[in-house]
């Protein structure tokens, strides 16, 4: 006789308790024992959230059980059940064995679990059972266009991508607290501002006070945002000046120090943001959208600043160059009508699309083309944990007509999906994805220019060369032997629908290496790391300042009305005021961006789901979560010496997944 402790663990997802009979096959190599049935009498076993613990008893001694059969009838009301995991130990032996499931188990369908379950298609022994768990997968999966010109999505939510409970309700629990604040707030107030100080007294306890708000029309600030704010890949080094660009040496010399416009730009010290991409961007109603250009210059006191705007792309004599040195308030309103450009960049491209959306495709084509056990889609799904039900619930409520981007924003949903379809046309992943190329094609990837200013790319190549350090040493891992990679039919399918055209079905990504068809482990390294380089560190630098940044409306506004100045006739403070949201739009805001502000989920190395059970994998992520902690201690010795610490990419502060 052998016995054997059964421990199962239900999972914390909303309906993932069960009242349905479960049954388990234990198997080792050759033998199995017979069918047990899963119950203790007078409890209710598998409830949301709990360990349910069973001891079995059996003529068959499998000294370390390699494999479990498991499935479950429809008894009950509630039969659903979502299957965290189940381990598995000899009490002969002492040896335990762990079955990561990590899915919703189906009523009379036998699931089988492996221990250590990973491997290539190639080299699975149950290569047919591989085969239909795949195409069972494929039915949920599924590809879809939801708005013409933008990236593919998951068609229907699957129920095993789905918040956990305590997730959902902590998440719902903030919006609604924030909700109920502001409401109270216009009670109290009304909708109209009376002064300044009537902004700053929506910062109540309840919100807290969000760092833009801490200066007021202050250039250094306007240039510290360009470099480690919301939206830093814009900025490029500076070598000529477009001709559409109506600056002039003459306008910008008592801001260079003494130098001219090509000594500074020799000297690699003249910077420029070009947001022609917003030319003719839709907007709500009357509203007005900028497409300006932006002119910097970075001091001797290592400050970047702002020396010339020019708001739209035709310059004219009702478009005119504004400088520091026009009256306060004009220049003031030139930097917020250039802010509005910005904002509305950012959450279209630099978060909407170039993480959310462009993710939540190469997401789908994995689940659909690589199987639970494949080692690539282990490495990855740490990575995609809620993805797919955060960009389902955002196109309920925050991208739909009407929703909370109508509401808020200047350009409106229409307009982001706008700039989102033009975007399509040219973002690479082995470009505007892979951050060091992204950095090289600036002319900012030289560390000594911007020397101790660019906070957001000095930290992120730590982070992006430990990413790709650990990618390497997983991938060369697996793929090994001669000719595996072009062996893996799973691999190569995937590759091959993150290439297809949108309109075949596919994801459309551009810049995948080898148009998709992975040859050297070179381009799967560079593929991997920029995919899970995205979805942490990307998103991390794209999403948790936004309460700073858009909870001071003069400091980074979404929204503007009336018009752009259009010369350089003294502006007022009132002028400014009556720019800005009113008190139930700003409110609106901020409520949304605070939620979206606050880490929900573990960080980066600290993986929610622990798929990876391979002892040799095991030990890259060790070797990883190491090299994240000594990041931190550069990052915590860097802020010690700078004069405004950057914590946004300290790696405890960094999600792995766009969970938000």
């Amino acid at each position: 006789m052998a016995s054997y402790k059964i421990a199962v663990k239900t999972g914390d997802k909303k309906g993932a308790g069960t009242d349905a009979n479960v049954y388990i096959v234990l198997h080792g190599k050759g033998i199995q024992t017979s069918k047990y049935t899963l119950d203790t009498f007078f409890k209710n076993d598998f409830e949301r959230g709990n360990i349910d613990n069973y001891s079995v008893d059996s003529e068959v001694n499998i000294p370390e059980v390699q494999r479990i059969e498991l499935w479950r009838d429809a008894y009950g009301l509630f039969s659903n059940w979502y299957l965290d995991w189940i381990e598995v130990t000899n009490l002969a032996t002492n040896i335990t064995t762990i079955f990561p499931a990590m899915k919703w188990i189906k009523e009379n369908q036998r699931y089988f679990f492996n221990h250590i379950d990973t491997c290539l298609p190639q080299d699975d022994p149950f290569k047919e059972m591989r085969m239909l768990e795949l195409q069972n997968i494929q039915r949920d999966y599924q590809l879809q266009v939801k708005v013409p010109g933008i990236p593919a999505q998951i068609k229907e939510l699957p129920d095993d991508e789905r918040f956990s409970f305590d997730y959902q309700f902590s998440m719902g629990l903030k919006g609604k607290i924030y909700k109920e604040e502001g409401q109270r707030l216009v009670m109290a107030s009304g909708v109209e501002w009376k002064d300044v100080e009537d902004v700053k007294s929506m910062y109540t306890p309840v919100f807290g006070i969000p760092q833009g708000s801490k200066t007021f029309n202050d250039d250094a600030n306007f240039g510290r945002q360009r470099l480690n704010g919301l939206n830093p890949s814009l900025l490029n080094l500076c070598t000529d000046i477009p001709k559409s660009f109506g600056v002039t040496e003459i306008m910008v010399k008592p801001f260079l120090e003494g130098k001219t416009m090509k000594q500074a730009m020799d000297a690699k010290r003249l910077f420029i943001i070009d947001l022609a991409i917003l030319e003719g961007c839709p907007t709500v109603g009357e509203n007005i959208m900028t497409c300006p250009f932006a002119l910097f210059y970075f001091n001797d006191a290592k400050c970047l600043m702002p020396i010339a705007i020019q708001l739209f792309q035709k310059k004219g004599p009702s478009n005119p160059v504004f400088l520091p040195s026009d009256p306060e308030y004009t220049w003031m309103l030139a930097k917020m009508w250039y802010s509005l450009a910005d904002s509305t960049y950012h959450q279209a491209l630099t978060h909407l699309n170039f993480t959310h959306l462009m993710m939540e495709g190469i997401c789908v084509a994995a689940k659909r083309n690589l199987a639970p056990s494949h080692p690539i889609l282990k490495l990855l799904n740490p990575h995609f944990i809620y993805l797919m039900a955060i960009n389902s619930l955002a196109l309920g409520t925050l991208i739909n007509p009407g929703g909370a981007i109508d509401k808020d924003s200047s350009a409106g949903v229409i307009g982001h999906f706008h700039i989102i379809k033009k975007s399509m046309a040219f973002w690479r992943l082995d470009l505007h994805g892979t951050l060091p190329e992204d950095l090289k094609s600036r002319g900012v990837f030289d560390q000594s220019v911007l020397n101790g200013a660019y906070h957001v790319r000095d930290d992120a190549l730590l982070l992006y060369d430990a990413i790709r350090t650990y990618v390497r040493k997983y991938v060369v891992h697996y793929y090994s032997s001669e000719n595996s990679l072009t062996a893996d039919y799973e691999l190569q399918k995937w590759g091959a629908e993150l290439v297809k055209s949108r309109e075949e079905s596919g994801v459309g990504i551009l810049g995948v290496p080898n148009n998709g068809k992975f040859v050297t482990t070179d381009q799967l390294v560079l593929t991997l790391t920029a995919i899970i380089y995205t979805c942490s560190v990307g998103h991390a630098a794209a999403n948790f300042q936004q309460f700073n940044e858009y909870g001071a409306p003069f400091n980074y506004p979404y929204f503007l009305s009336g018009s752009p100045p259009k010369d350089k006739s003294p502006a007022t403070l009132e002028t400014v005021l009556r720019s800005i949201s009113n008190r139930i739009q700003f409110l609106m805001l901020m409520g949304s961006v605070k939620v979206l502000s606050e880490k929900g989920t573990q960080s980066l190395g600290d993986f929610e789901k622990q798929l990876i059970v391979d002892p040799p994998a095991i030990k890259f992520v060790e070797e990883f979560r190491q090299n994240l902690r000594e990041i931190g201690k550069t990052i915590d010795e860097r802020n010690k010496n700078r004069k405004y610490p950057y914590d946004e990419l300290h790696p405890s502060a960094i999600p792995n997944a766009i969970s938000i």
